[in-house]
């Protein structure tokens, strides 16, 4: 019995120690900036029942802490200013020195939006000038949940110099430094993004429950902690896959799976290129198999062939009749191998690929004329059934695995800070379900405009850059139908778009120009937010009319009026089709502040594409303020991601 006593002793003491000392969020530390002009939320945690007094300038607030040690106070807004001290005093004290109020931006996506200054262009120039101590800088460090958090991790906020500005985010940097230059005051920043992130898991589980969209593929996931959710996740995937392929994954003896001599005539099959996601194997991250037998006529074997296999998401190493002929560790690069002399044979021979998928989608994607062999000027075309075996499921559960991860773990946390509103560079990760971005953007915007309580929150986005992605008017392209999800988001209240078609570049899915991005974005927030009036905007297509055999566009925002720098003023990008939904490049020019259309292919035009191509950097109008126009086409005709759609395995405890 006095064992049981000196244990609950403990563990009382243990429980009422957890607050013994106030403590504030990470957010809020030494060198920080706080939102200007209105209600200023500070908050925290201490003893049940603890006074609390928090001094700020020259205002003092009271508040005890709640039963379960919870306290929340809301600070009188304060002009911009600065620097000033926050004193949080209890039973212990805590101050925060060097404070600013000003403009507070929370910078947020994925890869394009974390890039940072040091990598961006003129790196060195720019660091060694940077030298602005009221732009301030926090990084909040990457991190999942499955379930809401409280407390951030996070590095310390930062103060503009040249030791310190290269690890900012480079977009949200070149943004405040244009927003300081027109307002002089001070400028914080946040940045709360993770490369290589989808849409999904930066919506709350409360978000998806409120669309009718996402509803049903929220409430397969059950509410528990990561580790065991990452257990059932991958013991659903394991039983799964075991009926697909009719093995244990325990039993399969991977040391023959390249082997010429194998048999694979039981192994399911999966079409190539195409990510396997959206096929039989579904959503499934770990290491796959596939193999393709391809008969070949009596050629010249003793020369060296070449193999193209696209591109493979994300790692490969890649076999022919047993020999290793190549490996390449980047999801987004085209893989061309060549098959030594001697390997190939007339008859029967097998191509095995290992691919490993680390998140995301996996298998072998791409153009299909880059799926093939060639052997001196023969060529065949590898593209359709490939077998299939899945060797491993990965264990771990990264930030694409389920929706809400970062959400829970990265942004959550920073509920109820005050800040003026949210710059967002994300969507190549989703270029594969473009079609359901129409929902699941405005979803997110929608979503945590309810989770502050600010309906009218500022919310300034970045269309997709050039990109020499597959697909074009003929062939439909994923990465044009996301660039319209994003357009069709401006539908909302209080967003902005800046296009980026013309300072991207297409063999570099992160183009380093983030100066011209941020000064784009800055003109959105100057001229929508802080009354400094000004062109902020391209062109907007708004209207067409068929006259003939031409096409007369008419659009919005052309500022002092359209133009297009080519010398001979010839304008790119556009194609127009007839009733048989063909598209060919048409000739434009301007007239009247109006683009006139025609083709000689096309007698009765009906529809027209522009820049309906992932490397749309041959688009050439602008209106005269530099802002170029926004990509668009005026039909339906052809949408090859509509029917994909986001889902997770239902998760059976």
């Amino acid at each position: 019995m006095k064992k049981k006593y000196c244990l609950f002793s403990i563990m009382f003491c243990i429980s009422i120690s957890v607050f013994a000392n106030v403590k504030l969020p990470v957010i809020f530390s030494d060198n920080m900036v706080l939102q200007r002009n209105t209600l200023i939320p500070v908050w925290g945690w201490a003893d049940a029942n603890e006074k609390i007094q928090v001094q700020f300038n020259h205002q003092t607030k009271t508040i005890r802490a709640d039963k379960n040690g919870k306290w929340k106070v809301r600070l009188d807004a304060e002009p911009a200013g600065g620097p000033y001290e926050l004193s949080i005093n209890g039973k212990n004290s805590i101050l925060i020195k060097n404070v600013l109020v000003g403009e507070v931006w929370l910078c947020s996506g994925q890869s394009n939006m974390e890039w940072t200054v040091g990598l961006s262009n003129n790196a060195k120039k720019e660091i060694a000038t940077a030298d602005n101590p009221f732009i301030r800088h926090i990084k909040v460090l990457h991190a999942i949940s499955s379930l809401s958090e409280t407390e951030l991790i996070a590095d310390e906020w930062k103060v503009c110099d040249s030791t310190s500005v290269a690890s900012f985010s480079g977009i949200g940097y070149f943004f405040a430094r244009n927003i300081y230059d027109s307002l002089k005051i001070p400028i914080g920043l946040i940045n709360d993004s993770w490369g290589g992130t989808n849409i999904e898991t930066w919506i709350s589980r409360e978000g998806f429950e409120s669309s009718d969209e996402f509803k049903e593929m929220i409430s397969g996931m059950p509410r528990i902690n990561l580790d065991s959710l990452s257990k059932v996740k991958v013991r659903a995937s394991e039983l799964r896959i075991e009926v697909l392929q009719g093995t244990k994954l325990k039993d399969l003896n991977t040391n023959l799976f390249n082997q010429l001599s194998f048999d694979d005539s039981q192994w399911p099959m999966l079409t190539q290129p195409q990510l396997w996601e959206h096929q039989s194997l579904g959503e499934l991250d770990g290491v796959v198999w596939l193999r393709k037998t391809v008969a070949l006529p009596s050629l010249d074997f003793d020369k060296e062939t070449i193999l193209e296999l696209a591109k493979i998401d994300d790692n490969d190493i890649t076999y022919v009749n047993g020999i290793k002929v190549g490996s390449t560790n980047q999801w987004d690069a085209k893989r061309k191998y060549i098959i030594p002399a001697g390997v190939l044979k007339e008859g029967k021979n097998v191509i095995a690929v290992r691919v490993v998928d680390n998140g995301g989608g996996g298998g072998i994607y791409g153009d299909s004329a880059d799926l093939k062999l060639s052997i001196g000027k023969s060529s065949f075309s590898l593209v359709g059934d490939w077998k299939f075996q899945v060797e491993s499921i990965k264990k771990t559960t990264n930030e694409n695995s389920l929706p809400s991860l970062c959400y829970n773990a990265m942004i959550n946390p920073l509920i109820p800070f005050a800040f003026q509103g949210v710059l967002w560079y994300q969507g190549e990760s989703n270029a594969g379900r473009s079609y359901q971005y129409r929902k699941a953007f405005p979803l997110l915007i929608n979503d945590w405009r309810q989770k502050w309580s600010n309906p009218g929150m500022p919310f300034y986005f970045v269309q997709l850059a050039t990109f020499n992605t597959t697909g074009n008017s003929i062939k439909g392209c994923g990465w044009a139908e996301l660039r319209e999800a994003q357009t069709l988001t401006l539908q909302l209240p209080n967003t902005g778009m800046c296009v980026t078609t013309d300072i991207g570049n297409p063999w570099d899915i992160h183009p380093t120009n983030k100066q011209e991005v941020g000064r784009r974005l800055a003109a959105l927030a100057l001229n929508n937010i802080y009354n400094k009036k000004m062109i902020c905007n391209g062109p907007t297509y708004k209207s067409m009319e068929v006259k003939g055999n031409e096409i007369i566009l008419s659009f919005d925002h052309t500022g002092s009026g359209l133009v297009t720098p080519d010398k001979y003023g010839y304008i790119k990008g556009f194609e127009i089709a007839g009733n048989d939904s063909v598209f060919y490049f048409a000739r434009a020019f301007i007239r009247n502040n109006h683009i006139i259309l025609l083709s000689e292919k096309v007698v009765s035009p009906m529809a027209v594409h522009f820049g309906w191509v992932g490397d749309a950097s041959d688009c050439n109008l602008f209106n005269k303020e530099g802002f170029p126009a926004v990509p668009f086409r005026t039909d339906e005709w052809i949408t090859v991601t509509k029917e994909e759609k986001y889902k997770i395995e239902k998760l059976k405890l």
